[in-house]
């Protein structure tokens, strides 16, 4: 039985982090839940799995219904203090942005093992988190939660001997991989989330359409699997069976496939190193037709490019990075501005704010809050 706490319980994460609870309740007990703002979904979850502490991010909870004055609620501002708090074996990082950061670095100094489904925290801070979570044992503090660093963290689990010579994530292209790049600029957010293959929260749904979701994850793949960045390619694979892959030094090529269902990678990261039933089927290959792959077109998703000139830029370029991808991909949400402003406006942040420190978690933050504050600069500049 092991004790899990989920931060961001009420995503799409979140929700099947819950699923597979309920599935296998002989192995895992959850003991703190939080959410930004869906209050009556949190209350739900907290009536059924009966967790020791709650939070709710995003507003005060107000009221608590007298049936669960058994759960200690944490206040807005106290993610981090819940996470080092809370009596947990795993703590599932599954909140949206830069606010993964703190909390996983709390619950890993608390012991926690972390369970990864954030981008950004690695993005930012990916040096500080990697050295909380370096151990001299074989048992790993950070399992990967993404899919594609799952795949890739589930092939390495076979390389023995053989050494790693080339990570390839693989990208669905999203709902704009067969658009000109005229067209790509002038799409709506409507359009961006109109995701072709996964079922995902809205902002990572608009990073796929932007492929903003894949330069995030070159940065997570370099800190997670010590590899550089010219090691990691990008492969567009529109089936979404193929989750990643690697090349190994004499050639050999391993390959993750599965059918599009993060419960897979979730369950993986909750047991490693079991392997147990998830509830998804197998890819049905006879149905398949054709698995196919192509190259990114850095001209019409260049925000590609951008991962590499950051990750060259080092300090804390990939968190100003991260920082103006959020406030960009949130006006865009708003109908603010259209999908190529989100990458200008990432671009000449990036070029503004120039080369920061980031050796501690408060120059990270100070790199953050300027990268925001000279994104929403850029932004009124362009709306007004």
């Amino acid at each position: 039985m092991r004790k899990i706490a989920i931060l961001g319980s009420t995503g799409s994460i979140g929700r099947q982090t819950l699923d597979e609870c309920a599935r296998h309740p002989e192995r895992f007990r959850v003991t703190a839940l939080t959410a930004h703002r869906s209050r009556d979904l949190l209350f739900e979850q907290v009536r059924r799995f009966r967790p020791s502490l709650a939070c709710l991010t995003g507003a005060p909870v107000g009221e608590i219904p007298e049936d669960l004055r058994f759960c200690t609620f944490y206040a807005p501002d106290r993610l981090a203090d819940l996470a080092a708090d809370c009596d947990a074996d795993d703590l599932m990082v599954a909140v949206v942005g830069i606010a993964g950061l703190r909390a996983t670095l709390a619950g890993r100094k608390a012991g926690k093992r972390i369970l990864l489904a954030n981008k950004e925290t690695l993005v930012a801070g990916g040096a500080l988190v990697m050295r909380e979570c370096a151990v001299d044992g074989p048992a790993p503090t950070l399992l990967p939660v993404d899919s594609e660093h799952s795949a890739i963290w589930q092939c390495l689990q076979a390389a023995g001997p053989n050494r790693l010579k080339t990570i390839l994530l693989t990208a669905s292209g999203g709902p704009f991989r067969s658009w000109d790049k005229a067209a790509i600029a002038q799409a709506t957010s409507a359009q961006a989330l109109r995701h072709p293959t996964w079922s995902m929260g809205s902002k990572i749904t608009v990073d796929s359409a932007s492929m903003f979701n894949k330069a995030l994850e070159i940065i997570e793949a370099k800190w997670l699997f010590g590899v550089t960045p010219q090691q990691i390619q990008v492969l567009v694979h529109p089936q979404s069976v193929v989750h990643s892959m690697i090349v190994f030094q004499d050639g050999a090529v391993l390959a993750q496939l599965g059918v599009p269902d993060m419960r897979v990678p979730i369950l993986y990261a909750m047991t490693y190193p079991e392997r147990v039933e998830s509830g998804v089927p197998a890819p049905d290959f006879p149905s398949l037709a054709s698995l196919t792959f192509e190259a990114p077109d850095p001209d019409r998703f260049p925000a590609l490019g951008l991962a590499y000139q950051a990750l060259e830029a080092g300090g804390a370029a990939c968190a100003v990075l991260n920082g103006a991808n959020e406030v960009a991909a949130q006006a865009f949400l708003q109908d603010r501005i259209r999908m190529g402003d989100v990458y200008r406006t990432v671009a000449g942040t990036l070029e503004r704010v120039g080369s920061l420190p980031a050796d501690t978690l408060d120059q990270v933050l100070e790199a953050d809050r300027l990268a925001r504050a000279t994104a929403e600069e850029l932004l009124h500049r362009r709306t007004t």
